[in-house]
Parts: structure tokens; sequence; C-alpha cells
């Protein structure tokens, strides 16, 4: 047996040190096959007599099977997994009561079975073995062994029925319900949304069972839908006693000792400019011509100063990972203190701001960059609608009330044209997306639905933002720091080929062969635009990228086509931003990457968990809004309307209900007295006898029949078709002779006016 390369950590560590977890993987790797407590122990040379030590290395081997570094077998010998042809990872459940396995290495995911979904609930740790393939060529799995219950509490609504109570989850994802014993119920009522804690987790034979632990409230009062998202999606959404006491030390204003060393940029022309309901200002802007190009000063909230690693504001705030933005309310990453006050760049009043520099050139290229914090004092406090109305209007009213800002103004709206510009050539993908805003009447029931409209003083600050981000990601990279980048991957293998072979139907093709880029994409963009399938195209080329992560392994940014890009611009409300502020710190220091206070491997579970909170938020937030549009819908049973067909599914069509943008589905029975197939690469369904086509982009006219608003689902009566699909996926007249017809004249699809790009910002 060698040594323990990492014998002093441990010494360091412990008064009677015992084997890292390195060595003991390496050994049970050298040792070939499972090996029982006693046997790992002689191996390490741990005497049984030791009994501290004994007892300390029989804790770290649990410890390393609850982490997923070792398995236990029947007879109780620790083994490896990756020997074992085991896959450890998270486990996703879905509505219809099967589910997946998320590995945490790479790998696709394992699919379970619904009879292996009742041994656990959406979100558990498990350990499965692949056992074959599925009816549909999917991998499947067994599960193992639990690692985790990852589920302690759920939200749901209580029902009885003949002496029994359960609680049904609000997190479709969980299939199962809740019993609920007689002395649990502490006074419930049925129907009232109640949280649940899990006193017995389900296994294959029975499932969960739990008690009430707290009445949130009625089923249908105002807001609910919002509490209910919070829980049931795991939401943080309360400070603790010591994170309070934290924020009592801090003071309510910024001091001079807070100022001292800091670059005062107090007399500069910064402004912000954000919604009209923003209350957390991340950002500030100020743009100047210079002689051979431009200067811009992106000026961010300085939350590194306030939020220091290790404190209970940092932990909450890594938790948290990000804000979740309900309609009318927010659940913030940091206490109102910081992201409504001290930290957010309010009008008027001294902040602090880590502040990048920027030097861009005649044609928007990037020549130089520099980083500092410093001290600022918003000169106004804008809304998008003020800048645009400003820009396009002469004789806008908010030209006089911001009269010492329109120059400035001015500015920027030149700089961003050019910055505009650049992004065109660069072949930065911009796709047409809507979307929509709820409007609530006194009682917080809705009172319409209406779209989003990005105008040009959207684009200013999402165009200055992109180039402070990609400054920032340069920077860091040029100091070698461990960080996480915003990584937008290129599409996968699979879904190319199933994009081609939709695109042949409109006789279009994407260049660019296993690898195509975002020119490639955009330029299939130009040719369809101002055609009546445009919209289509858009979503499925939309459709076939990949989502976009936080990550330290740099494989950059596909959507935006940059080569290095992270976020830096939102520390209040994003958790890598504020990562990204302590490298810039620290590399400030020019102490070395290996002295900052993260590594590399922190980095890859940072960028997992931030990945992992950003499609929590994301989830919750789509529940909350999906519930508020059905129970609109639930008032109005009977309404015909026309809609748009979102997706095609071998169960039917999704269509969006217009002018609502409420999702319904349009059952595969409902459309006619043939057998309709459903075509995956082409996203559509045909019919068998008449050659009929239903595809995304189609518009029909349906009839709400029916809304579930425990599973938020809209079913639909078709009534007409509006769209002249036929067998012809093309129609009548191809493609090819639509585009020979045209006027040869060069067109540019991005100078249309368009709604925020779903890759990123």
């Amino acid at each position: 047996m060698g040594s323990d390369p990492h014998a002093a950590r441990e010494a360091d560590k412990y008064d009677n040190p015992i084997p890292s977890r390195e060595f003991i993987l390496e050994q049970l790797e050298e040792a070939q096959k499972p090996l029982r407590q006693f046997q790992v122990a002689q191996l390490l040379d741990v005497s049984e007599d030791d009994e501290e030590r004994f007892e300390a290395l029989s804790r770290r081997l649990k410890a390393m099977v609850r982490d997923g570094q070792l398995i236990r077998n029947r007879r109780g010998a620790f083994g490896l997994l990756k020997k074992m042809d085991l896959i450890k990872g998270r486990v996703l459940g879905h509505p219809d009561g099967y589910g997946f396995l998320v590995p945490d290495s790479d790998g696709k995911d394992l699919f379970l079975s619904e009879k292996e979904m009742h041994k656990v609930l959406h979100g558990d740790r498990v350990i499965a073995s692949v056992v074959g393939e599925d009816r549909r060529g999917r991998q499947e799995g067994v599960i193992i062994e639990i690692s985790e219950h990852c589920t302690q509490q759920v939200l749901g609504r209580l029902n009885f029925e003949d002496g029994l109570a359960w609680v049904r989850p609000n997190n479709n994802r969980i299939t199962q319900d809740v019993f609920i014993p007689q002395d649990g119920l502490m006074g419930a009522k049925e129907e009232q949304i109640v949280l649940v804690e899990i006193i017995h987790q389900p296994s294959a034979r029975s499932g969960p069972i739990g008690k009430i632990i707290e009445v949130v409230g009625d089923y249908m009062a105002p807001g609910m839908e919002i509490d209910s998202a919070i829980h049931a999606f795991g939401i943080p959404n309360s400070w603790s006693d010591e994170l309070q006491t934290e924020l009592d030390q801090i003071g309510d204003e910024v001091t001079e000792a807070d100022m001292e060393g800091r670059k005062d940029l107090r007399s500069m022309q910064l402004v912000t400019i954000d919604g009209a309901d923003t209350k957390d200002f991340d950002d500030a802007v100020f743009a100047k011509r210079r002689k051979n190009g431009w200067r811009l000063v992106v000026a961010i909230a300085d939350v590194s100063h306030y939020v220091k690693p290790g404190t209970e504001l940092d932990k909450e705030a890594y938790n948290r990972g990000n804000s979740v933005y309900f309609p009318q309310r927010v659940v913030p990453m940091l206490p109102s203190k910081l992201s409504d006050g001290l930290c957010s760049l309010n009008p008027k009043v001294d902040r602090l701001c880590m502040v990048a520099d920027l030097y861009i050139s005649e044609d928007g290229k990037l020549e130089k960059s520099q980083f500092y914090q410093a001290v600022m004092n918003s000169k106004a406090r804008l809304t998008y609608n003020q800048v645009f109305d400003i820009l396009t209007n002469k004789d806008s009213q908010y030209r006089k009330e911001f009269k010492q800002q329109v120059p400035h103004l001015e500015e920027l709206y030149s700089l961003y044209k050019v910055l505009q510009k650049a992004r065109e050539e660069r072949g930065a993908l911009e796709f047409d997306t809507t979307e929509t805003r709820i409007v609530f009447d006194a009682e917080r029931k809705i009172e319409e639905i209406v779209p989003v409209v990005r105008n040009d003083a959207h684009k200013i600050i999402e165009e200055c933002m992109l180039m402070a981000n990609v400054a920032t990601a340069r920077y860091l990279k040029w100091h070698k720091m461990p960080m996480l980048y915003r990584v937008h991957e290129k599409p996968m293998e699979e879904r190319l080929k199933n994009l081609r072979t939709f695109l042949a139907d409109f006789s279009l093709t994407l260049e660019g062969g296993d690898e195509p880029t975002a020119h490639d994409y955009a330029a299939v963009a130009e040719k369809i635009e101002g055609q009546p399938y445009e919209h289509l195209v858009q979503t499925v080329l939309l459709r076939s990228m990949n989502q976009a992560v936080y990550q330290p392994e740099n494989k950059g940014h596909f959507g935006l086509n940059y080569e290095h890009y992270a976020h830096f611009t939102s520390p209040i409300r994003r958790y890598p931003d504020l990562l990204i502020h302590r490298a810039i710190r620290h590399a400030w220091t020019k102490d070395g990457a290996e002295t900052f206070t993260y590594n590399d491997s922190q980095m890859v579970e940072f960028g997992q968990h931030c990945s992992d909170t950003e499609r929590r938020a994301d989830e919750a937030t789509r529940d909350a809004v999906t519930f508020l549009k059905c129970e609109y819908l639930s008032h109005h049973i009977g309404g015909e309307y026309e809609a748009v067909v979102s997706a095609a599914t071998n169960f039917g069509l999704f269509v969006e209900l217009q002018p609502l943008f409420v999702e319904g589905l349009v059952h595969i029975t409902e459309l006619g007295e043939d057998y309709f197939h459903y075509d995956n690469a082409r996203h559509c369904l045909k019919g068998e006898r008449t050659g009929k086509v239903y595809r995304l982009g189609d518009r029909i006219k349906v009839q709400v029949a029916q809304v579930n608003l425990d599973d938020r689902k809209v079913d639909l009566r078709f009534i007409e078709s509006l769209s002249d699909s036929s067998e012809e996926f093309a129609g009548e007249e191809s493609v090819a002779e639509q585009q020979a017809e045209k006027p040869k004249k060069k067109r540019n699809y991005r100078k249309k006016k368009r709604s925020r790009s779903k890759t990123d910002k």
C-alpha cells in the first residue's frame, strides 16, 4: 500500500486523522472487488482495536455512500459505482406518472417506469442500474438505492373520502397522493391548501404518509397560486434570525469609509433604464463619443461589498440562487434592505458600484476594457417607455422633464445602432417571441392579458449589458480565474437531423454540417422573413437549440455567437454574477488564481446549483401564471377563439388562444373522421385518408370545453381550420418557386422590430 497524498490535509483537520476519501477510492480501485468494512480497515492499516479511528472510518465510508462516491451491496461490502455499472443522479418526475433519472455525470437520462417512481418522489437522489430499453428505445433503469430523500414537505389540496384524508400535491411532478392520519389533520378543512411534512417516505409497497404543519389558505384565495408555487417548488422565502442579526449590523447609508479607495463617478451622467415596476436597479449606463469610437461605462451594483463569502447573507443568496419574479410579487435573492435599498442604484443617492469601463471601435467591436470599484450617483430613474418616447418623439413631455439627460440618451442611441449593426454582422440569433403581462383588477382577478412590446430602449440596455458581460469573460479568462461562464452549447446531432428533415419540406437547407454556426441559423431565418410560415420555422429553429447553463468549462454562447460570455450585470438577483464580482476583486490583488476563495471543482458544483435554481424559478413562475390563465378561462367556458398551433404531439395539438396567449389542448379525436399520425421530424399531425396536415403555426378556431385547475389544463373543441394545409408541406407552390418570383432584393431579417431573444442577456 502506498502513502496517502492527502495525509497532511487530514492531519490539519483532525487530531486522530484517518485516510482521505481520495486514498480510499484509490485503494478500492486497486483491490478490484467490493470490500467489507473490516477489510477496508485492514487495507488502510486502521486497527479495530483503535476504536476512535475505526469508528471515524465507519462514518467516512457511510458519508461516501451518502454522497454517491461508493455503494454498499447486500453483503455489506463497499464498492465503486463505476465498477458496478450504476448511475447516480436526480429523479425528474413527469405528470403522467413515469420519470427520469438525470445523471450527475454526462450521459442520457434514464427512463423510470411508473412502478419505479412509486418508490420515490420528484427531486430525490438515487442510484440506479440499466436493465434494458423500453418500447420507445429509451434506456430503462431500476432504482437500486435511494441516497437522499430531497422532498420533506409538499403543498397541496386536502381531500376527504370515506373517513380517509389525503393531500394531492400542487407540484404536478409529484403524482403520488400523501395519506394523512386523523391525528395529523391539524383542524384543516376539505379543499383547503395545506403544507404537509412527510413522516414516511414512499416505498415499493406504500405511498408517502404525512402530517399537516400549516393551513396556508383557501383554494381560490387571491395570491394563493403564488404561495402554492413557492411551496410546491421549494423556493426559499423566509429569512433566518441569524441573517437578520447580520443585516442589522449593516448601516442604512453609504459611509465615507465605504467610499475609501474608490473612483468618484458622482458627477457622471449615469442613469438607470428599467421597467416601470422595477424596484431593484442593478445597472446604470453612460456613453460618450470619442475620436475613434465610443466610451461606454456600465456601472453595476456592488453587492460583493456587502455580501461576503461564508456569511449568512451569502449562504442564503446561494441557497436561493436567483430572485423569482411572479406577477405583482418578487421573492428576492437578497433582503429588501439590500435589494431595494443599499445595493439598488436608486436616483439622487450615493451608491457603491463595480464598473466596466469599455472602449468600443467605430464598427462596434470591443477594443479594451478596465474594471474598477467606484461610487456613483444616478442622475435619473428612467423607464423603457419614457426613453423610447424621448428618442422617437421630439415633442415628448419627457424631453422637458429629463432635459439634462436627453443629449446623453441620444449618445447611447447612436452607440446602440453601431452595436446592433455589429450584432447583425456577428450573426447573433434573435427570434420573434411574445412575452405577456397580466393585468389584475382590485380583487386580483385577471382583467386582461396583454403582450409586452419591446422597443429600442430595451435593446439599448440589452446591448450595453452584453458588451459588459463579454468584456468580463475575457478579463477573467486572461487572469485564469475560476469562474462560471454562461454557456449555450451547439445543437445536438439528433436535433439537427430532425431540423434538416423539417426544413427540407420548405426547400430550405441548414449549412454547417455537424457543427452549424449561429450564422448558418441566421441565414435560414433571413430566407423565411415575410413568409407565411416564418413563425413556424423560427419556432422549430429555436426548439432545436440547447438550454443555456452555468459552468466553469467555456464552450461559448451559440445563440449570441460569442466565444467568451459570463454574467456580470445582475448581482442583486443572480448568484453567478456575485461570484463573478468576487473573481474580479481577487484579480485586482494579483495574488494568483490559486489563492482565490473558490476552485474549479467548487465552480462545477456552483454552476449546477445555479442552473437548477434558475430552472426551478422558471417552473414556479410558469406554474403560477398557467394557473391564473386557467382560472381566467374557467369563467369563459363555451367561448370561441382563434388559435395558433404551438406544438403537435401523438395525442393532439397544443394551441395558443389569440389574443389571450393562453395554451390549451385540442385532442386528436377532435380533428375529424380520419386516422391522424404524428410526424416528429416535421412537427405535425397528418391524416391518413384525407392528407390533412396540422402543424406548428397553423391557425384554427376552437371553443373552450373544459378547464382543470388542479392539472393546469385547458381542453378545447375544434371548430374549423383557418389555414390551408394539405399533403404538400410547402403548399401548392413550392418555397423555391415563391423565392424565385420574389424581387431580387437583399433583406436583413434582423432589421425588423423583434421581441426579446430567448438565447440570453
